[in-house]
């Protein structure tokens, strides 16, 4: 019977311990196909833009924020000027050289200025990249400190924020959005003593989180209040644990899956917001560089340079596409749903 006994004991303890949700979810991201070809689209395109230095600097031998109207570019063996006559009857005016689709020479072709546009597209794409990405993480930060207080605290705390949350729902987003780009890019942002330049990233970063907010809280908020009449919340109310500690350890890791999952839904939204303000000049800011500054630098090329706009247009649609799928893929994965249903 003792043999019996510790035979039992060992071969339960030597049975594989469960996955959790956690490891099972990332199991079901990782056989959703269309989730993975955004992840890799996503990765590519972080990679290239990453690798801007060393393409404007080893390969297409060019400065992307230097005017370049009156140089040239070897293609085969011979020299081009990068501003040529157009291509109208009287051939008036000039126009930059179009894709020559080599590397070393103006791959995609010049803008007005007869900056490489390859080489400004991938530094522009490691400025869009940035804001939206931390733009989406201040986002879901704050809407996850207004929701979960707004749900588990409740009555006149929820009955603020929530009136807060709608005065700013009410507002069209863009519209919001642009007041306030409007405001801190012709005075720039002083916090006390602290005083943000209007040409630094971290405006619109804190613009594009700032008026997101509301899309993200709303649903952290259904999903805490929700929480708050479980029956764990509610044993641990009766057993006396502290509030802090029922949000920190019951609350919190129940509403992350819902977090994770808006995540890249925000940075597509904040990538297109960023977009937007950049092509209204009240975005990023000359010298700088990002995929919404380059389209407002193709708009007078559409006719004869189109190349200019649809580039970095291009690689919006590509990015945000990507996201999307993602953040599908990442709420089928995490049951975002059901996932109340266990403690964290």
């Amino acid at each position: 019977m003792t043999a019996q006994t510790v035979t039992g004991a060992s071969s339960s303890s030597s049975a594989p311990r469960p996955a959790g949700p956690w490891r099972r979810a990332g199991r079901r991201l990782a056989r959703d196909r269309a989730a993975m070809v955004a992840l890799a689209v996503l990765l590519a395109v972080t990679a290239a833009c990453l690798m801007a230095p060393f393409y404007a600097r080893d390969v297409a031998h060019t400065d992307p924020f230097t005017s370049n109207v009156a140089g040239a570019v070897m293609i085969d063996g011979r020299s081009v000027d990068i501003m040529q006559p157009n291509d109208n009857p009287l051939h008036l005016g000039l126009s930059p050289i179009g894709p020559t689709w080599r590397a070393s020479a103006d791959l995609l072709g010049a803008d007005s200025q007869g900056r490489d546009l390859a080489a400004r597209l991938l530094y522009g794409g490691r400025t869009s990249l940035l804001i939206s990405f931390c733009a989406a993480a201040l986002c879901i930060v704050l809407a996850a400190v207004v929701g979960i207080v707004a749900g588990y605290v409740g009555g006149i705390v929820d009955a603020v924020l929530s009136r807060i949350m709608d005065i700013m729902w009410a507002v069209p987003v863009y519209l919001f959005a642009i007041s306030l780009s409007i405001v801190t890019v012709s005075q720039g942002l002083k916090l006390g003593p602290i005083t943000i330049g209007s040409d630094n990233l971290l405006i619109p970063i804190c613009i594009i989180a700032l008026v997101y907010v509301p899309y993200a809280a709303r649903p952290v908020r259904g999903r805490v209040m929700s929480l708050r009449r479980a029956e764990f919340v509610t044993a641990a109310r009766a057993l006396g644990v502290p509030g802090y500690r029922i949000v920190l350890r019951d609350i919190l890791p129940n509403v992350t899956g819902t977090l994770v999952v808006l995540a890249p839904l925000m940075m597509a939204l904040a990538m297109m917001a960023e977009s937007a303000l950049s092509f209204l000049s009240i975005g990023v800011q000359a010298p700088g560089a990002s995929w919404g500054t380059i389209i407002q630098d193709g708009e007078g090329l559409i006719y004869t340079r189109p190349m200019v706009a649809i580039a970095p247009g291009l690689a919006i649609v590509i990015v945000v596409l990507a996201l999307n799928v993602l953040g599908d893929g990442m709420r089928d994965a995490l049951d975002v749903r059901d996932s109340g249903r266990e403690r964290g």
